[in-house]
This record gives structure tokens, C-alpha cells and sequence, in this order.
């Protein structure tokens, strides 16, 4: 944490400007010449902390031929794309002039920057993924045009925005259908991790299409639905659904059964699904759903990438542009972003770091105004003009703060990397914790192939074979988180990752911290 002003400096502050006082026009109050000193810093700026230039902005595609409202498609890529047309940079820099700065001490401030800041918080417009929301919105509205059924999977790294970008192109599908005169598409969202088991998603889909049928025992609510887009009678005057299943990878059996028939159904005759599934693997479709691809009916796919430097930028400025006054200094928003970029592209994590800096600096201002009237109330010597230009320089979050936050966030580069391990290389290292709690030191390879089988077994997760398991331990070993003998005929390993690491790395996922416990 950056040092705590010393008693003397602060007194050196209040004489300054004492001084300015004394020297300033009697119309000019320390408070105007404080602006002005704000407004010629910001005009200074230097060309690093000037927020990013974007890209012209991209014409509208013209609506396709099956549909009869051609301004209304311009419309919805005008929402898609509006972030791209705002002079971002002109009203970035003009809010910096006309912006005061805020007041940490303030609990009304704190609390809205820290909601401005919190991942739960949906921007009123999602920038930087215009590209990703127009595919997807296209593929809907060409089904939903036609009522043909289809399936899209969304893939990324965690923290890249595709769950708040679905909910965005629902929303957007939903108003165009309304304004073309087309009928409203039946809309079910669901997360997976929700499911009590994962065939349980065939009864809620069911129950979202006919709240009111009662099956009978004979018959599971996968066979009802393969029975109903069997016949045309069936289907005959339903809505189409559109399915958004988040988190998708925990429908992934041993078998992979769900996923299977979940995807299939949107390949009956009479289906009326459009089926959108989330999940971070990049690679579930050709790991996963083989069988469909030789059945032409792999989805199509549409990746979300990490977020890059000057898009962690805009993102931060777009959601601290709502804000009535200024919080960070540029430099602070570009650090963090720089580190974030660099290590995951992951945005929450950005925005954690971003509130984590708020808190380090209001730590420090409350600290410091405690030991500054201290030190006033002993010394008989306290001014309110000196607090207040105290307040006025330490009030926004600068570098230093950011600094220290980020080093907290990313003290251990051990979790960085067991965090970004392919899944099966972190089951791997469940196994090697679990083994090595019984008080072990080391094992051989067998074993730990052994532990790693059965946690396999029990997850009904199928296991990689011999070769491919020893490649996973060279790997493991290259990358400073297992040691794997190579002179020992019986290949001895040991964890040179410390446990708590690999504990707090997985503890995010539920699958870990079950296999964990």
C-alpha cells in the first residue's frame, strides 16, 4: 500500500495553499482554482492514457430477402453497432473537463461506482462484441423467417461476455420478430449447473412448451418431444422455441447421451427449436458431438475471444462514463488492462481489480484523515482548507493503488496457470491432491493413473488413454506443477505446486470442489 502522507508533508500542503489563497483575486476561491488545475491536468494528459481510437464504423447489412421490413433489421444493427458510432474518445475527454472529482468519503458515490463496477451489473450496451451478437442474431432471425429449427454453439474463456451477449440477442430477436410482423418465438433460458441430473433439462423444456400436459408413465419427456416434431400433426400451429442453455459442458455424461439428444432434436422433421448451448470449450463440438457432424447436424460455431488491451479499456470507460464525476486517473484504467489482457482477458476479473483499487484507496484516505486531524487536534493547527486540498489530490484511484491491487490479484502465477489447464490436466492434479493427503510424499505414475481413473469413474467423465496420460505429466512437469522422475524406472512424482494453490484455483468450479472434498 502506498506510504501514508507524513505529518510534515501534509502541513507543507496546507501552507501551499494558504499561500495560492493569499495570492489569488478576491473572486477566486480555492475551489475554482483547484478546477482549473483539474481542467489544464486533463489538457496535458499525455498520448498513453488517452482512451483508444476506434474503428470507423461498419454499414448495416441489408435485411435478407425473406424479409419485408428492411428498416427494422437496419434498426437492430444500429443497436448492435451503436458503441462503434459514438465518438468515444471526444466524450471521454470532455467528460474528464467537465467532471469533478469524486468524493470517496461519500457513502452515495462509493455505492454507485462499486455497483457501476460489479460484474452482475448488465450494461445498458455491450461494446466490443457487436461482431459475435450480428452472427448470432442472423442465424435466429434467417430460422425464425423460414421456421426452420437449428442449432449455434458459443464458445470463449470465461469473463468474455458471451452469456451477457445472448441475453442482449434474445432481447433483440424478440423486438424484431414483434416489429416485422413475424410471430414471437417462444424464449427458454436455463443454466445448466441448475439441473439436479442432466436429463432433467428434456422435463423443463417440456414443461416450458406445454405447462399443462400431464405424461404418463410409459413415456419420458425426451420421447414426448421426439414424438411431437415426428408428426406434423404434433407440431402443427406451435410457436418456434428459442433455447439458450448456459454452461453447457454439465451436460457432458460418459456417454454424452444428453448432449446427443438434446442437439438432435433440432433435427426431426417438424422441430421448432433453435438451440443456442454456452460453455467456455472451444473445442466441445469436435470432442463431444461427432456422431452429429456424420449426421449433418453439427451446430454452427461462434467463438468469443479474450478481450485485448483497448477493449478492456473501452469496456471500463463505458460503464464509468455513467458516473457523474471522475474516479480513476487514465493511467490506472490502462494498467489494469494491460495486466488483465496479458494474463486472461478475462473482464470480470477486471472489474475486480478495479473495485479492489477503490477499496485500497479508500483504506488510505481514511487512514490518512484519521492520523491528519490527529496530528492537527495536538498541535492546535487545524485547517479545513488544508483537508480539503488534501482530499482534492488523493481522490482519485492512481497507479500506485491499481498497482497494488493487481499485485494482489495476481500474487500467485501458480493459480494463473492450474486455472487455464485443460480439464483433464486438472483432474489430474485433483487426483495427486487427494493421493498425497494420506500422508504420502510421492507415488509413481501407475498410481497416480489409478486415483486419476477413478475420479473419472465416479464423474462419469471418460478418461484419456496411457499415452495420452503420460503426455499429460510431461506437460505438468514442464509447467513447474508436478515433478515426474525421468532416470527412476517407476517415474516417481511429486507436487511442487503448493495444495492451497491448486484448491484455490479450482475452487471456482462446483466439479472440482466436489472432487476436492
Amino acid at each position: 500500500m502506498p506510504a501514508i502522507a507524513s505529518h510534515n508533508s501534509i502541513m507543507a500542503v496546507k501552507s501551499e495553499n494558504a499561500g495560492e489563497v493569499a495570492r489569488s483575486n478576491g473572486g477566486s476561491t480555492p475551489q475554482k482554482r483547484r478546477l482549473r488545475s483539474d481542467a489544464a491536468a486533463v489538457e496535458n494528459m499525455s498520448p498513453i492514457s488517452t482512451p483508444m481510437k476506434l474503428k470507423p464504423p461498419r454499414r448495416c447489412v441489408n435485411s435478407s430477402p425473406n424479409s419485408g421490413a428492411n428498416g427494422i433489421e437496419m434498426e437492430i444493427n444500429e443497436k448492435l453497432m451503436s458503441a462503434r458510432k459514438s465518438p468515444v474518445k471526444k466524450k471521454l475527454c470532455d467528460s474528464f473537463k467537465s467532471k469533478p472529482n469524486w468524493n470517496p468519503q461519500d457513502v452515495e458515490q462509493m455505492s454507485a461506482v462499486r455497483e457501476a463496477l460489479h460484474v452482475s451489473t448488465a450494461p445498458s450496451t455491450i461494446v466490443c462484441r457487436e461482431d459475435e451478437q450480428k452472427k448470432v442474431l442472423e442465424f435466429c432471425k434467417k430460422n425464425l423467417e423460414e421456421e426452420k429449427a437449428g442449432s449455434l454453439y458459443v464458445c470463449g474463456c470465461p469473463g468474455t461476455g458471451k452469456s451477457l451477449s445472448m441475453e442482449k440477442v434474445k432481447h433483440y430477436l424478440v423486438d424484431w420478430a414483434k416489429e416485422a410482423g413475424l410471430q414471437q418465438p417462444e424464449v427458454f433460458s436455463i443454466n445448466c449447473t441448475s439441473l439436479t441430473n442432466t436429463s432433467e433439462i428434456f422435463s423443463k423444456i417440456l414443461l416450458k412448451l406445454q405447462p399443462r400436459k400431464k405424461l404418463n408413465g410409459s413415456t419420458s419427456p425426451l420421447q414426448h418431444l421426439q414424438n411431437l416434431y415426428s408428426q406434423k400433426l404434433h407440431s402443427s400451429g406451435m410457436k418456434m422455441m428459442l433455447i439458450i442453455a448456459d454452461e453447457l459442458d454439465y451436460l457432458i455424461t460418459r456417454d454424452r447421451a444428453v448432449l446427443h439428444d438434446l442437439f438432435m432434436l433440432t433435427t426431426f422433421p417438424f422441430s421448432r427449436f433453435i438451440l443456442i448451448g454456452i460453455a467456455n470449450a472451444i473445442d466441445l463440438a469436435d470432442r463431444f458431438l461427432p456422431r452429429l457432424q456424420s449426421m449433418n447436424c453439427k451446430p454452427l460455431v461462434v467463438t468469443f475471444r479474450a478481450y485485448s488491451k483497448d477493449q478492456i479499456i473501452r469496456i471500463l470507460q463505458e460503464r464509468l462514463m455513467e458516473l457523474s464525476y471522475i474516479v480513476f486517473q487514465p493511467q490506472a484504467l490502462e494498467l489494469c488492462a494491460r495486466k488483465v489482457a496479458a494474463a486472461s482477458g478475462d473482464m470480470r476479473k477486471a472489474l475486480s481489480v478495479c473495485r479492489s483499487a477503490i477499496e485500497i484507496l479508500e483504506a488510505e484516505m481514511r487512514e490518512s484523515v484519521s492520523k491528519m486531524n490527529s496530528a492537527s487536534a495536538e498541535q492546535g493547527l487545524f485547517d479545513q482548507q488544508a483537508a480539503s486540498a488534501f482530499e482534492f489530490f488523493n481522490s482519485q484511484v492512481r497507479v500506485d493503488h491499481m498497482a497494488v491491487a493487481l499485485s494482489n490479484t495476481f500474487k500467485s502465477p501458480v493459480v494463473d496457470t492450474i486455472k487455464s489447464l485443460p480439464q483433464h490436466q486438472q483432474i489430474l492434479l485433483c487426483s495427486a491432491v487427494k493421493f498425497f493427503r494420506g500422508g504420502k510424499k510421492d507415488m509413481t505414475v501407475g498410481e497416480l493413473n489409478k486415483s486419476y481413473m477413478n475420479i473419472c469413474k465416479t464423474s462419469l467423465i471418460p478418461p484419456v488413454g496411457t499415452l495420452e496420460f503420460f503426455s499429460m505429466c510431461r506437460v505438468l512437469h514442464d509447467q513447474g506443477v508436478l515433478k515426474v522422475g525421468r532416470d527412476d524406472k517407476l517415474k516417481r512424482v511429486t507436487l511442487k505446486a503448493d495444495e492451497s494453490d491448486i484448491t484455490f484455483a479450482l475452487q471456482g468450479v462446483r466439479f472440482f470442489r466436489n472432487c476436492l472434498q
